[in-house]
């Protein structure tokens, strides 16, 4: 189903686009409008055959489709945003009908500029953010510890073992004393790799690495068996709770995007709570939901992350729809909530004005 409307939203994009391509002077002096649309028509059909193999397929060859095929539905998506702010500047072309095709044109050139620091971005590594967060019921002994969560790895065919092996060495960095995977860690075309899981247990903390599931770890899966079982140094939080030293609870739950999908996301939170013993509690949860029944049930900090914050602008003010709790740092009901914006990419290796992040979290006691 998904690929069906990606399918259709690429088709509907390269219309767009194409159609108005041809009315920009500059083109249509060089170029036919029936030429440039058969392009538009030869490049739509590269999409779809480039992102069915490249998604299908392992090896080289396919990575490479696939990168392109993103790469360029996520650049059409940019020039149609721009065009849109042409047609809204010019009445669609009623209110200035000289200048609008001049326009089309020059937001064209601003799309592809766009597109290219997108691509830049998203290559980049993505940033350290720091919080300095006071934790209800956080023993005094434990005051500074040092909490690092990464998020949205989507580790596959575009983000491969020498992208992580670069989060590893940030992560083992910051020296922490517990690390925390939100989900996602893996994009989920199939089983993940076995080079993955070796670099993601090199990860090391004195108070261990734990992981809550994000959608994508269903997917490639058998029976919805965590890819993280039976390994040796990474730990699966899922509906449940654990004390890592005695006043400081980690509790995780599954997925409650992947849930409500089933029509199950009632009463997950509770289950993780229930029956933990009394201290500071941290909520992991890849979705960033029922934030309110967590601070009833006396959670102190929520650490979440699924949303990327948008990605590429300005998809962030569709998402925060769905997801209010977009990004970043939230104070309700007494209990503070963290969204990461994602530490690797989803879809195409690009980011707008919403870079990548590994979160570093010093707990603090809070004072009375």
């Amino acid at each position: 189903m998904f690929g069906t409307v990606l399918t259709i939203i690429g088709a509907l994009l390269h219309i767009y686009v194409f159609w108005r391509a041809s009315s920009v002077p500059f083109l249509r002096r060089r170029v036919r409008p029936k030429k440039i649309a058969g392009i538009g028509l030869v490049l739509w059909a590269f999409f779809v055959v480039s992102r069915i193999i490249g998604h299908g397929e392992a090896g080289a060859a396919a990575s490479v489709l696939e990168l392109l095929s993103m790469t360029w539905l996520a650049s059409l998506f940019l020039a149609c945003v721009c065009l849109v702010a042409t047609e809204l500047l010019t009445g669609f072309g009623f209110l200035l009908p000289r200048q609008a095709p001049v326009l089309r044109g020059w937001a064209l050139v601003a799309g592809a500029g766009l597109s290219a620091f997108a691509v830049i971005q998203g290559v980049r590594p993505p940033t350290v953010q720091s919080y300095e967060i006071q934790v209800a019921g956080l023993p005094p002994e434990l005051n500074g510890t040092v909490l690092v969560a990464m998020s949205d790895l989507h580790l596959g065919s575009l983000l491969g073992e020498k992208w992580l092996n670069g989060r590893v060495a940030q992560v083992q960095a910051l020296r922490p004393d517990l690390v925390v995977l939100l989900g996602d860690v893996f994009e989920g075309h199939g089983p993940p790799r076995g080079q993955f899981l070796a670099g993601l247990n090199r990860v090391s903390a004195p108070l261990g690495v734990w992981a809550v599931p994000g959608n994508h770890e269903s997917w490639g899966t058998r029976d919805g068996e965590s890819p993280f079982t039976g390994q040796p140094n990474i730990q699966i939080l899922q509906n449940r709770w654990v004390e890592v030293r005695p006043g400081l609870v980690l509790a995780g739950v599954e997925d409650l995007t992947a849930a409500a999908r089933a029509g199950r996301e009632n009463g997950l939170v509770e289950r993780a709570l229930a029956g933990r013993p009394p201290g500071a509690t941290i909520l992991l949860s890849h979705t960033p939901w029922q934030t309110d029944v967590a601070a009833e049930h006396g959670v102190a900090l929520m650490l979440c992350g699924h949303t990327h914050a948008g990605q590429i602008w300005p998809l962030g003010y569709v998402i925060r729809i769905r997801y209010p709790l977009l990004e970043g740092r939230y104070e309700m009901g007494g209990m503070t909530v963290v969204v990461c914006r994602g530490t690797g990419t989803w879809g195409p290796r690009m980011r707008l004005w919403r870079p990548g992040e590994i979160m570093l979290v010093t707990l603090l006691a809070k004072k009375d």
